[in-house]
């Protein structure tokens, strides 16, 4: 054995003395000792200032309760036979059997509203709707949205998103959806009825455990800002002799806030789609003044990370048939394209909404 190599292991050996010895003085109990804390510490001084997003999902957990889901909601679960399967903490759960194509009363539909208004994002394996099951089942949240910039079904409120190797998936990004429309979609219901071997997940970011992850200097300045969105990117895939035509029909640039209260639970959620909304045009509803374009483009970026943190994130696998429900007004949503050079084909409706507010008042204590 070399010389080097002996004195290399002598000096891992001092160096594990030492580190067992300060390790005994600095935690005498041993591991019994990590898990204790003070039961009265706040919770915001449990988190280290480098995991706000930890703190996030903290917060919106004790505005749910410490629970994934309210107790009258679990016993109507029960009281139906249906089983929760629970993806992450405050987001996300698949409801097992339950049948979307028989014909469910107003009781279980309210269950099912309830089961998204408390989960953001719910989910439904095996159910293989025809066209007309999906419209119709989306008719029993509202009335519906038909999307002007895709090809759309046999039935015109039926959205089709169709992948494969000459067109690779592009819907990668964190977004909301539709922020250019005046009264964007209070939520979307997908089936996948092509399902590649592998990838094509779909992944959901809790918008409300992201806005309580907000440094608090943060949240007071989102409070009165707005921004402009509108449609340019989905124009530069359609003829620019229709580009006119289009914009006297569609609204081209409405203004909504970047924090939004949710109309149903109160709650305050971050709003925003980075492909939308235009960098340079966010401002201050109480004075008229526009952000400068750096100041803009740097909060547009801070929240499009917290949308990324994985604390805030669940996923989604889909099966054959696989259904998926989510609020838009509470998730962001992110379409895994790692599946080249297989098929995915998508579809969904769209269930209609209101116009996005911010009421600081109407946040739940």
């Amino acid at each position: 054995m070399q010389a080097g190599h002996e004195d290399t292991i002598e000096q891992n050996r001092e160096y594990n003395r030492k580190a067992v010895d300060i390790a005994s003085k600095l935690y005498p109990g041993g591991k019994a000792s990590q898990g204790k804390g003070s039961p009265n510490k706040p919770l915001e001084e449990r988190f280290p200032s480098y995991s706000r997003s930890g703190l996030g999902v903290a917060r919106e957990y004790q505005q749910m309760g410490m629970r994934p889901v309210s107790v009258d909601l679990e016993e109507k679960a029960a009281g139906f036979g249906y089983e929760f399967e629970h993806l992450a903490v405050t987001l996300g759960t698949v409801i097992h059997n339950i049948d979307l194509k028989s014909q469910l009363s107003d009781e279980q539909i309210g269950f099912i509203r309830q089961t998204l208004l408390e989960r953001k994002v719910i989910f439904f394996h095996d159910q293989n709707l025809s066209e007309d099951q999906q419209v119709e089942f989306g008719k029993r949240f509202g009335t519906l949205d038909a999307f002007p910039f895709g090809p759309p079904g046999e039935n015109p409120y039926l959205f089709y998103i169709h992948h494969n190797e000459h067109r690779p998936g592009s819907e990668n990004n964190w977004h909301t959806d539709v922020t250019w429309m005046e009264n964007p979609s209070m939520g979307s219901i997908a089936q996948v009825d092509v399902v590649p071997p592998v990838g094509g997940d779909t992944l959901f970011s809790d918008c409300h455990a992201a806005y309580q992850g907000l440094p608090d200097e943060l949240k007071e300045r989102l409070q009165h800002i707005h921004g402009i969105n509108d449609y340019r990117a989905l124009l530069r895939r359609i003829p620019e002799e229709m580009h006119d035509e289009i914009k006297q029909q569609i609204p081209f640039g409405v203004s909504h806030p970047l924090l939004r209260t949710h109309p149903e639970t109160g709650k305050t959620a971050t709003y925003i789609h980075v492909g939308f909304i235009r960098p340079d045009s966010l401002h201050d509803i109480r004075t008229g003044e526009t952000l400068s374009e750096g100041e803009g483009m740097n909060i547009i970026q801070q929240l499009n990370m917290q949308a990324m943190r994985e604390e805030y994130i669940c996923r989604f696998k889909y099966g054959p048939g696989s259904v998926a429900f989510w609020d838009n007004r509470a998730v962001q949503h992110y379409a895994a394209s790692d599946y080249w050079p297989h098929k995915r084909t998508l579809r969904r409706v769209t269930i209609s909404g209101d116009r996005p507010y911010y009421d600081p008042a109407a946040q739940p204590g």
